[in-house]
């Protein structure tokens, strides 16, 4: 289904017969997108399919082999992000682009003309701080800051240079979720006001209740544009994927359920007391068992605790009191894998290699790792050309399917632990079927899974139990959304 397009009806943005490659890569072809003023466009499709490439063309980021870029209605030319910023055009990308040693403030700062005035520019902080709902701290240093609040700081650095259009690549990705409806409900109130917005999102239910038109990219080549009403999910998830392979798709494997009595404790909390980097007690006094062949789902809104207790869970943060046991080997898979998961820099192989690193001994057998790279790429789907292409080189999509293949391929029966921190961020709709698929199947075999998700219904779809952090403790719940909702919150 395509909306028939009038090149004289009012855009915001269009982007007509789009090309691009890479190599012997075609990343587009042909694709077209146009936004309408005073609306929210969806843009879908799989990982690779080209929607980051589009809208990087669109800010600047890469030049178009073919095609034509407007901006309301005028023929453009843009090779910048700074001339993209002066036709009115914000992206908030998914990997941020912030300095770390840097203040809030300092950041925001960063591309604006004239002398530097970070009074003015504090105070300007507080006025987007008011209209988005973000509470954003000028003065803190966003090294300091957790990866939610980094995000809300990109938002609120495309706003600063007042962006009429603004491009949202997965902006929901790491909020939780009194966050992402905040978030959405401000995207729909910018563009009732004659703005538009581009909403990069994998998020179908996301996409269907703030968009007023959505476009799918597959294989580079604009397959669907219409009205939202027009649509249904099942309809973009065959357009994002295709008949044939939806048709494919793995079949879902049930919910792990397993006699306690039957099994291992794996991980043992005793009174647990965790302080972050800066001294800053996070979780105290917490007290659990966790088993294998259990998922046990963490909610929790940014701030409360979680991430310190993930680390110690994965061995990365020692307690500041109390008693917490498990595994010398427990597979780790962090939600900012360019900062902690990967490097950019080096081959597949070479991060392969990774897993397991500072624990091993004697020599490595490169022939080896680059044949179980090669194995791992085909069994998860990975698309590169080959084990010796730099990390750099893949979509944020294929980057995490990689870590997860890394992470889960558990070599012997010692390891049987994993700690997930939002694992599907950035993955469409069928890559989160199939890493759901292997985190039940892991389990299943054994394996205790502490999982993490911004997303409460991920977190009630995996989970065989859950644990609620929030204000410095741990608190088992019943898989209850709405009682998981409140305790996250602190309601009663």
């Amino acid at each position: 289904m395509t909306l028939p397009h009038s090149h004289d009806a009012p855009v915001a943005l269009a982007l007509r017969g789009i090309d691009k490659r890479y190599g012997n890569v075609q990343a587009l072809s042909a694709a077209t997108l146009e936004v309408r003023p005073g609306t929210v466009h969806a843009l879908l499709g799989e990982n690779g399919a080209g929607k980051s490439t589009l809208m990087r063309i669109a800010y600047g980021l890469e030049r178009a082999d073919a095609g034509t870029l407007l901006v309301w209605n005028d023929r453009v030319r843009v090779t910048s992000p700074a001339e993209a910023i002066a036709q009115g055009i914000g992206m908030v990308h998914q990997h941020f682009t912030l300095v770390p040693a840097m203040t809030v403030a300092e950041n925001i700062a960063l591309g604006g003309k004239g002398r530097l005035d970070l009074a003015h520019v504090a105070r300007r902080v507080d006025e987007l701080s008011t209209l988005t709902g973000f509470a954003l701290d000028p003065n803190a240093r966003v090294e300091a800051l957790p990866v939610g609040a980094q995000q809300r700081v990109e938002i609120a650095k495309a706003l600063m240079h007042a962006a009429r259009i603004l491009i949202l690549d997965e902006p929901t990705a790491v909020l939780a979720p009194n966050e992402s409806t905040e978030l959405l409900r401000w995207v729909r109130v910018y563009a009732d006001a004659g703005n538009a917005a581009v909403l990069i999102t994998h998020k179908l239910r996301e996409a269907l209740g703030v968009a007023d038109e959505v476009t799918v990219l597959r294989r580079g080549r604009t397959v669907l544009t219409a009205q939202r009403d027009e649509v249904t999910s099942d309809a973009l998830t065959s357009a994002m994927i295709g008949e044939e392979l939806l048709s494919a798709r793995p079949r879902s494997i049930g919910k792990v359920s397993r006699s306690r009595s039957s099994v291992e404790v794996v991980f043992r909390a005793d009174r647990l007391t965790l302080s972050d980097t800066t001294g800053i007690v996070r979780l105290r006094d917490a007290t659990f068992e966790i088993n294998a062949g259990e998922i046990v789902g963490i909610a929790a809104v940014e701030g409360n605790g979680q991430r310190e207790l993930l680390r110690a869970l994965a061995g990365r943060l020692g307690p500041t009191s109390g008693v917490l046991a498990h595994p010398p080997a427990v597979g780790f898979v962090p939600e900012d894998r360019h900062h902690d998961a990967v490097l950019l820099n080096r081959s597949l192989s070479e991060n392969v290699a990774l897993r397991g690193a500072g624990a091993r001994r004697g020599m490595i057998d490169w022939d080896a790792v680059s044949a179980q790279t090669e194995r791992l790429m085909l069994e998860y789907d990975v698309r590169a050309e080959s084990a010796n292409l730099a990390m750099r080189a893949l979509s944020g999509g294929n980057q995490q399917k990689l870590v997860l293949a890394r992470e889960l391929a558990l070599e012997s029966s010692s390891e049987q632990a994993l700690v997930v921190e939002n694992a599907t961020r950035g993955l469409d709709v069928r890559a989160t079927a199939e890493i759901h698929a292997r985190l039940r199947t892991a389990a299943q075999n054994g394996a205790a899974i502490v999982l993490y998700s911004s997303d409460i219904d991920e977190v009630l779809l995996l989970a065989t139990r859950a644990f609620v952090v929030f204000d410095r403790s741990v608190r088992e719940l019943p898989l209850d959304r709405e009682r998981i909702g409140q305790a996250m919150v602190g309601a009663t």
